[in-house]
């Protein structure tokens, strides 16, 4: 297939930014497109899509790069390139932030906390970009009490897949901005969004308390998510030395540390005394708060000068429900499949309230309590049997979480067919479609993700 001549004016792209298009940072997927266009501004996008489209042309949006399983690849299409798209500003006199898709959360917060504001909620990595995260909904540590980073969206500027350039809210296309937010992509690319602030504190304490048995860590995150103590509340579970794991709660308030302007400094007695945590290994620390949002960069760093970044990542990320939580991640972690996240992994493990994640298109398990159970691995590099033992684990885990009552967040390293997403969406699948239908009429965008061939 030749490359689209014409759709922009200016260099052709280089081997180099079409071969890096064909990768991401799962680093399982390879999927060469015939060519990599960088719009400067929406109107470029929106000449990009519409002539793809006419062509019959797939069309995907590349932010960070950070898909696990070719999600923003176009084989033998267009990769768009939003790294030009970048732009974010405050709207003067609101508590609200205009950011074009291609920039980084990174800027984000930069630009908010200099107005003493931040996004109710955030992903952990900071590096992603905008438009990424919201196609995705994106889960942080306050997703408890604000539900996903998609939630906070107020307005879009999107690309329709028949290229149509709409603005889009709960009040003006409302079935398009519902189909857009964690919409994985399907029915229109995002060009920039106006995403709602809050007042940041300047600093907090991060308690990271660990527990010697699950029980205790189960029961103190369902405590804690509903009696708001904390601000954000996160959850690891690490190899211990005895060969078992350990379960940690990591939990952050919001404090000024001085009696000034009637604010009186926290009472750590008071915030965990009453916890199950082993009091003897609990860790406290205060940070500013763009320190705390910051959080895994030295950790990115390490790892990209490790060479550990670049290898595969065949991740899974899942919702599971709190009446199985428990037994299934127990089970899960006793799985000598799973023996490999000991060396190669982080286990994450935090708790949601289901009422929060307002996003129609998320699929979320039954009941009130939720928890997010992410696999997070790397795979021995050079080694695609190893990658190949990886994704038929996954297989078999979101099998055993579906039986469970389950759910997947596909942002994962899992190989799905058309009749796995369908079951997937269930009751939401027909809203998708119709969408789809409407606004992506020729399917051209977003096919990485294999949800209609």
């Amino acid at each position: 297939m030749k490359p689209p001549a014409g759709l922009l004016p200016g260099p052709r792209p280089t081997a180099a930014d079409v071969t890096r298009a064909a990768a991401d940072f799962g680093h399982i997927v390879s999927a060469r497109p015939a060519t990599v266009l960088t719009p400067g501004t929406g109107r470029d996008l929106q000449e990009i899509v519409a002539l793809a489209a006419a062509r019959g042309l797939p069309v995907s949006a590349r932010g960070g790069g950070y898909s696990l399983y070719g999600q923003a690849q176009a084989e033998g299409g267009v990769v768009v390139d939003m790294g030009a798209l970048t732009a974010v500003h405050r709207v003067p006199g609101t508590r609200t932030l205009v950011a074009e898709a291609g920039a980084s959360w990174r800027e984000v917060v930069r630009v908010a906390l200099a107005e003493g504001l931040a996004p109710p909620v955030l992903s952990d990595h900071l590096g992603s970009s905008v438009g990424g995260v919201l196609a995705t909904g994106g889960l942080g540590t306050s997703s408890h009490r604000h539900g996903l980073v998609a939630d906070t969206v107020r307005e879009l500027d999107v690309v329709t897949g028949a290229g149509e350039a709409l603005t889009c809210s709960r009040e003006r296309h409302p079935a398009l901005f519902d189909a857009v937010l964690a919409g994985l992509g399907q029915c229109a690319l995002i060009v920039r969004a106006t995403l709602a602030l809050v007042p940041a504190p300047a600093r907090v304490r991060r308690y990271r308390l660990y527990h010697r048995a699950p029980a205790t860590f189960f029961a103190d995150q369902r405590d804690l998510v509903h009696d708001g103590r904390f601000s954000h509340l996160g959850g690891r579970v690490r190899p211990a030395l005895d060969g078992t794991w350990q379960y940690m709660t990591e939990a952050v308030a919001p404090h000024s540390g001085t009696p000034r302007c009637g604010q009186v400094p926290l009472d750590d007695e008071q915030l965990t005394g009453a916890l199950g945590h082993d009091r003897d290994t609990a860790e406290i620390e205060d940070l500013s708060y763009g320190e705390y949002l910051r959080r895994l960069d030295r950790d990115e760093l390490l790892l990209r000068a490790s060479g550990e970044w670049d290898r595969p990542h065949p991740w899974l990320c899942l919702l599971l429900p709190e009446t199985t939580a428990p037994s299934f991640v127990a089970d899960v972690l006793a799985d000598p499949d799973q023996h490999d996240l000991r060396t190669r992994g982080v286990v994450e493990l935090r708790p949601l309230v289901a009422a929060a994640l307002r996003a129609p298109l998320l699929r979320r398990p039954a009941g009130d309590l939720l928890y997010l159970f992410a696999l997070m691995r790397t795979a021995p590099p050079g080694d695609p049997a190893a990658v190949q033992r990886s994704l038929a684990a996954n297989r078999a885990v979101y099998e055993r979480a579906r039986e469970a009552g389950g759910s997947l967040l596909p942002v994962s390293a899992l190989p799905l067919r058309p009749a796995d997403w369908r079951a997937h969406f269930g009751p939401a699948w027909e809203r998708l479609d119709r969408a789809k239908r409407e606004f992506d009429p020729q399917r051209i965008l977003t096919r990485g993700h294999g949800l209609w061939h």
